[in-house]
């Protein structure tokens, strides 16, 4: 079995799942959202903001490969580049954080270490760059309708909170170069990916 980590781009942005590829959640404020869904502009609106964070920042992704098939990915970028992250009642993120988005490990390849190759990788990107911390918007309550990761999830892999809300508390993972952070972060956060199923990456009906 091979595997292969690569950064996102305009070439492969069609593997990810259909769900995924058509949602704007994240990439767009509520109002255009609202707008691209209506007219079924979504996708296009998808990779114009990849091209755009490619050109200006740069890797805003990675996807995970076994045998050549998609087996899963996560989405990350600095909270200016994503319209959405100032639409919650506990933003800004902090100007010193990447925005971790969404990550997904497919359900058939889930208990395979494919979210520590897959983590590893995000994290020895973002440690390159000088990205001092990760942050995510958690959703206190788990319910349908959004791409946002599970707060107590992140809770348990370490996260901690910085903005409590009933609903939507933003939590921060400080980044640390030391090795042996890295692999505690890498065992981590493979267990936050691994245990997210694809019905956590919802239909992008229900707003914020």
């Amino acid at each position: 079995m091979s595997r292969r980590v690569a950064n996102v781009t305009l070439d492969n942005l069609d593997d990810l799942p259909v769900r995924c590829r058509r949602c704007v959640f994240w990439e767009l404020d509520p109002v255009a959202r609202a707008r691209a869904e209506d007219v079924g502009d979504a996708a296009f609106e998808k990779e114009a903001w990849v091209s755009a964070t490619l050109l200006d920042w740069g890797s805003c992704g990675k996807i995970v490969y076994v045998d050549g098939a998609p087996a899963g990915f996560a989405l990350f970028a600095p909270p200016a580049y994503i319209p959405r992250s100032v639409a919650f009642p506990t933003s800004p993120v902090s100007p010193d954080a990447v925005l971790l988005m969404t990550g997904n490990i497919v359900e058939e390849f889930t208990g395979q270490g494919l979210g520590r190759v897959l983590v590893q990788s995000v994290a020895k990107d973002l440690l390159r760059r000088g990205v001092r911390a990760i942050e995510a918007f958690g959703d206190a309550q788990n319910k349908p309708g959004h791409c946002l990761l599970p707060a107590d999830y992140l809770l348990a892999v370490g996260f901690k909170t910085v903005r409590p809300h009933h609903r939507w508390p933003r939590l921060r993972l400080e980044l640390k170069s030391t090795i042996t952070w890295r692999e505690e972060v890498e065992v981590a956060l493979e267990r936050l990916l691994g245990s997210m199923t694809p019905d956590v990456l919802r239909p992008a009906g229900t707003r914020v």
